[in-house]
């Protein structure tokens, strides 16, 4: 796989891996020890969905597997919010 249809492809791999870890981390107390597991366990994952579609580690690759990374935890607390509110549109508030 080319290099960019393959960094596309593991950055929407890393944003779905962390929804449901952030689904989960939101229902944890902040800054506890299950909170950080929560965080860092898909850190695995992301090596092994770059090492099985051939990503090398690049600087300039990083600062967006970050943010996908990220983004799928605060998809995945919004998720969560908003279907404990029960209300459609909660999580915009």
């Amino acid at each position: 796989m080319s290099p960019a249809p393959a960094l596309s492809l593991a950055l929407l791999l890393v944003l779905a891996a962390n929804l449901p870890f952030g689904y989960w981390r939101a229902t944890l107390p902040k800054r506890s020890a299950l909170w950080f597991v929560a965080i860092h366990a898909p850190i695995p994952l992301v090596w092994l969905i770059r090492h099985l579609l051939g990503l090398e580690w690049r600087l300039a690759t990083l600062p967006f597997f970050v943010a996908a990374y990220f983004l799928g935890q605060w998809l995945g607390g919004r998720l969560r919010r908003a279907r404990v509110s029960g209300a459609p549109g909660a999580a915009e508030r």
